[in-house]
């Protein structure tokens, strides 16, 4: 039975920092895709961030320049570093993962459904 379970959120100030972490209890951990999607109240989940099994990180537009997405396989782990945070970044923010392999092109990486574990969901508040 996989797990994820995400660390690292809280209550930030405007133009602050956080670091959050993901623990999966995989085997083979460096063989699947990971993804961070947020979701704020009374909105749909949103695709945020993913790192490919092979290292190929994305971002999404709304995040791009500020949160960087990593891994460290040793340690079954992958980050989401978050920079000059705005209030509207406040949402629960997930972890997923997925062992699809896509050899075409499209933003597969982007889409919900396409993951198979997600984390319970940890909170993240921008607010002065």
């Amino acid at each position: 039975q996989v797990q994820l379970v995400e660390s690292g959120g809280g209550l930030v100030q405007p133009g602050g920092s956080l670091r959050l972490s993901c623990a999966a209890s995989a085997r083979s951990f460096n063989t699947y895709t990971m993804g961070w999607f947020r979701q704020a109240p009374e909105k749909e989940r949103d695709f945020v961030a993913a790192i490919i099994w092979n290292g190929n990180t994305y971002h999404s537009d709304s995040v791009k320049g500020r949160f960087t997405i990593d891994r460290d396989n040793a340690k079954n782990t992958v980050y989401l570093q978050m920079n000059s945070l705005k209030p509207e970044d406040t949402a629960v923010y997930y972890c997923a993962m997925t062992s699809m392999r896509v050899l075409s092109g499209g933003k597969w990486y982007e889409i919900r459904s396409n993951y198979e574990y997600w984390g319970q969901g940890t909170q993240v508040t921008v607010s002065s």
